[in-house]
């Protein structure tokens, strides 16, 4: 008996799009003879994060798959050998190395490249683009000697190869832009302006409205001129103006391609030979090319089926998207650009907070058509949804991006309530039914076991916390306990690795992680744990300057341009004349722009890394201690002038402000937090709107607790009534501890009081009544964090070994930053705007 040789699928291209198309076809049967080529030396690694290759990842940790999947699953593959030229007549393609590989079926999944504009200069060295790891080692090996980088397009891709210079350390970073806003295909122009303004804070100078005419310099880019007549000295320039489809082979085969490029494909994907297919960025359908990673994947889904006899077809793709760029949350959904009389616009608008939110709801006010949000898009999932399955909106639609009236609602009790065809995963096409029936059919109960059966999540990531929820949500149905890990590496949540790191006397992140967790710990876990080992210890945190962000590492908040901020205690705003003649003098003396802040302190901007522990070695000489103003910990006490001063005032507000603070300075929490004492009703200290705050009485003192302004505003609850100081610092004391051992990381007071079951009530049983019977442990581990408080300012600059650490060049210890430049105004100097 003859067997069969089975048919032969070539797939030409192993990126994301070539490689999940090989996956799903495996899925589905084993009917095929899978021959991949790949024109890069590597296997399919993840574009998506790309960026991560900057901060730590090598590039086998981009990896989709090791070499040895394939061989497990009989694909034949070819690497670092590109496709020449596709036979039609004899179905065959021809390779570089010289091989003919016959086939039955072909896909093409040649992807794009990127689109480098036709610019005089282009070819000078130290211009590159941003696409794929080889790209990034040339970026990398380039920018350990630039000084000015400049990216050139303002697009999302753009904006991810600014944030690779700013992770390589390029002291100075500019995004030109030929359109008039920033990321002009996905947000609109107000939350375009949002995000300007958020990425220049960062330490980005943004340029728009730039037509780039030519690039100056002798065989090596000296700089940048522009169609209006300036210029811009550069060192380096990554060019990441958008993308071109491959459709090269297409063309020398003569296939049907779009005028502006791409493969002309049909529902089916087909291209105008039955037998050849098109999928991901080099495919045009219905004139569009999708640049997303998503669409691509279903395209695979696509043709897999076709393969198969399935009947899936592709119809068109959604192009909502969720990014986090340089630090900054980014989403659009739905149609953002829709405006009146088609739809009508609710938006919220937090200059101070960096957050715009808008959504577009029909004229009807019944349903949800799209929207932008900037700065915070923890509402996206479940706006996606919205606005997908055509959900009715509630009574007052505003509270979809403020929270409901009284605080948030809960995301995981919408995400439930969703319709069970409602697409979850986009990139894996996997519907809330499908994850759920993996949960009650299954026994599913983990985000990572959820990936392996469903393959949702694995793709952008950005579903993750939709999964979770329904994960969590479909147990709590069935009456099951819910076990809230901190990360992959601590299968532990944060209050029980908490009460684990106390009860075993754990002092470092390496023994919690050597004790407790597996792996090298990651970005989520690291802080986390940081928090943890303050809020038990109160220890010097600069000992764990390896796992905190810049701000602790430098005990000062980065500004703009790179320099730093000097922010002095001082307790409920009252300072003595002697103080402010210091903080003037060092002022001028290190030429810093000085500004009072709404929290009744002088902050002191412009300072260069080196000169730190010298200004605050003169600070502490006067009698001044850090302000705490770049850690998670309690940053002021704002006070009245109570009844010192003002005729209202029941009480000395000051004096009490004064108290507070100083019991509370330098405690360590989940998050940051604020308060204030007001000496009357007309409330002029805002305690109401703070993390915890105190209002005078006739007969005492009323305690507010969990209330922030912000992103999203809430007012405090009131706690206790008409009690006498001694209550109110006890009260304290056991409402603190209570937060910073059972908070979420990064969860603010409002958002933890929100999702406390039993809410106020409970708190007040916990606090007051001591219902857990946990009071006095409480207000005995608050006693030791008190007893435990240091300036850390203070120990920096009394240690020679951790003042060393305090320079902006290793081999240079005295020298300041060069690319550091400011500027006159209004008789102070600000950082220099270009």
């Amino acid at each position: 008996m003859v067997l069969q040789a089975l048919p032969t699928v070539v797939v030409i291209g192993n990126g994301m799009v070539g490689y999940k198309f090989c996956e799903k076809l495996l899925a589905k049967t084993s009917a095929f003879n899978l021959v991949v080529f790949g024109e890069e030396p590597r296997v399919a690694y993840d574009r998506v994060h790309l960026s991560e290759y900057f901060g730590g990842k090598t590039a086998d940790d981009l990896l989709l798959a090791p070499l040895q999947w394939y061989h497990d699953h009989h694909i034949t593959l070819h690497l670092g050998d590109a496709v020449q030229e596709i036979d039609r007549a004899s179905q065959t393609v021809h390779a570089r190395s010289g091989l003919v590989q016959p086939y039955d079926y072909l896909v093409l999944a040649t992807g794009s490249s990127a689109f480098v504009p036709d610019i005089p200069g282009v070819e000078k060295a130290g211009v590159m683009v941003y696409r794929t790891i080889e790209d990034l080692e040339e970026i990398k090996a380039y920018a350990a000697t630039a000084k000015r980088g400049a990216v050139l397009g303002g697009g999302l891709l753009g904006l991810e190869a600014a944030k690779a210079l700013l992770d390589l350390g390029v002291p100075e970073t500019h995004v030109i832009e030929f359109a008039p806003r920033l990321m002009p295909r996905q947000i609109d122009a107000a939350g375009s302006q949002m995000l300007q303004t958020k990425l220049e804070a960062l330490g980005l100078n943004i340029h728009l409205n730039k037509a780039t005419s030519s690039i100056g310099g002798n065989g090596r880019i000296e700089a940048l001129y522009f169609g209006d007549g300036s210029q811009l000295e550069v060192d380096m320039l990554v060019i990441s103006a958008g993308i071109r489809p491959r459709d090269e082979l297409a063309k020398l085969a003569g296939l049907e391609v779009g005028l502006r490029g791409g493969i002309v494909v049909n529902n089916e994907m087909q291209t105008s030979d039955p037998r050849i297919f098109a999928i991901g960025e080099c495919a045009l359908h219905g004139g569009m090319i999708y640049g997303l990673v998503a669409p691509g994947y279903d395209m695979a889904e696509v043709v897999a089926s076709q393969l198969t006899q399935g009947a899936r077809a592709f119809t068109g793709y959604d192009m909502s998207s969720k990014l986090k760029l340089i630090g900054v949350d980014v989403a659009s959904f739905g149609d953002p650009f829709i405006a009146e009389p088609h739809s009508r616009a609710i938006v919220f608008e937090d200059a101070h907070s960096g957050v715009y939110k808008r959504i577009n709801i029909s004229p009807d006010g019944k349903y949800l058509l799209g929207g932008v949000l900037i700065g915070d898009a923890e509402a996206y999932n479940l706006l996606l949804q919205t606005v997908n399955n055509k959900i009715v909106l509630p009574p007052h639609p505003e509270d979809l991006i403020l929270g409901a009236r009284g605080g948030e609602a809960a995301e995981g009790a919408g995400v439930l309530g969703l319709p069970d065809e409602a697409l979850i995963c986009s990139c894996e096409a996997v519907t809330k039914g499908a994850i759920c029936g993996a949960v009650t059919e299954l026994g599913i109960t983990t985000v990572e076991g959820l990936k392996k059966c469903t393959k949702a999540g694995t793709g952008c990531g950005g579903c993750v916390p939709m999964v979770k929820d329904l994960i969590n949500g479909t147990l709590l149905a069935q009456g099951a306990y819910i076990k809230n890990v901190l990360c992959e590496h601590f299968d532990y949540s944060r209050q029980e690795l908490f009460d684990l790191l106390k009860i075993n006397d754990i002092r470092t992140y390496d023994a919690a992680l050597d004790h407790f967790g597996k792996g090298d710990g990651c970005e989520t876990c690291k802080p986390a744990i940081g928090s943890i080992l303050s809020g038990l210890w109160n220890d010097l945190i600069v000992k764990q300057n390896t796992i905190q962000d810049t701000n602790d590492r430098y005990l000062a908040n980065i500004q703009k341009g790179g320099s730093y901020s000097v922010v002095p205690r001082i307790a409920a705003g009252e300072v003595t004349p002697e103080q402010l003649m210091v903080i003037g003098r060092v002022a001028q003396k290190y030429g810093l722009y000085t500004k009072i802040t709404g929290g009744q302190r002088i902050d002191m901007f412009g300072a260069h890394v080196s000169d730190l522990p010298d200004i605050w070695e003169e600070l502490i000489n006067a009698g001044f201690e850090s302000g705490h103003a770049y850690g998670k910990s309690l940053r002021t006490v704002k006070s009245c002038v109570g009844s010192t001063w003002c005729r209202f005032g029941l009480h000395d507000s000051v004096s009490l402000a004064i108290e507070i603070e100083n019991r509370y300075k330098g405690i360590r929490s989940p998050h940051k937090l604020k308060s204030g004492v007001s000496g009357c009703v007309r409330e002029c200290a805002e305690a109401q709107a703070k993390d915890f705050g105190i209002i005078a009485t006739e007969k005492g003192w009323n305690l507010y607790v969990c209330g922030n302004g912000g992103a999203k505003p809430q007012h405090a609850q009131l706690l206790a009534t008409d009690v006498d100081k001694e209550t109110l610092v006890r009260y304290l004391d056991r409402f603190l501890m209570f937060y910073i051992k059972t908070a979420d990381p990064l969860m603010r007071t409002a958002t933890w009081l929100n999702k406390l079951d039993g809410g106020l009530a409970y708190l007040k049983n916990v606090v007051i009544n001591d219902s857990l019977g946990i009071c006095a442990e409480l207000e005995a581990e608050m006693a030791l964090l008190i007893q435990n408080y240091h300036c850390e300012w203070r120990e920096v600059v009394e240690n020679p070994e951790l003042r060393r650490q305090f320079t902006h060049f290793v081999n240079a210890p005295t020298l300041k930053d060069p690319s550091i430049e400011f500027e006159p105004v209004r008789g102070q100097k600000i950082v220099k705007a270009w």
